[in-house]
Formats: structure tokens, sequence, C-alpha cells
């Protein structure tokens, strides 16, 4: 996959603990999430499961829709995610 914009969701387990983020790389993104060098939410939560993104055409809309994922209510972030990922499987692998 190459660089492009795009909104992330992680996970820690199938309903568990999550985390929205934005990225132009998401495989690095990822790698970087599962390696623990993102210091801060998701090593100390140790959230490494991608499990929902999103591709845009800007980083400006990436980031925009970012925001917006941001200040939904969990129960929306966990419709989303069970809408496209049912069975919360691990996409990081669907990317390289």
């Amino acid at each position: 996959m190459e660089k492009t914009p795009c909104v992330y969701i992680l996970a820690s387990q199938k309903n568990g603990t999550i985390y929205a983020g934005v990225t132009s790389d998401l495989v690095k993104r990822c790698w970087e999430h599962k390696q623990e060098l993102v210091e801060g939410f998701t090593k100390r939560y140790t959230i490494h499961n991608l499990v929902y993104f999103e591709l845009h055409e800007t980083m400006t809309d990436a980031i925009q829709r970012e925001k917006q994922i941001k200040k939904w209510r969990r129960a929306w972030k966990l419709s989303l995610i069970e809408e496209h990922n049912p069975e919360w499987l691990d996409l990081s692998s669907e990317i390289e």
C-alpha cells in the first residue's frame, strides 16, 4: 500500500479500548503501534489491532474525518467497526 491519507481505528480486543488516528502511511503507523514505538494512549493500553480504516484524497479530508469520528459517542464508533469488520479482525495484514 503506497502512502495515502487515511483515518484508522485500533482496538485492544473486540469491544475493548479503541483509538482513532490519522496518517499518510498506514503500514508504517500500524507497525509503530505494534512495536509500541508510539508513546501515549495506545502503548499504555496495549492497543495494537487495526479494526477499521478509510482512505482519503487529501490529508485535510482525513484530518477532518478523524476529528469527526473522535467527537462521536463510543456506540457510534463501535457500530462503524461492526458494519465493516464484524469479527473485529486485525486488518493490518491486508494492507501490507
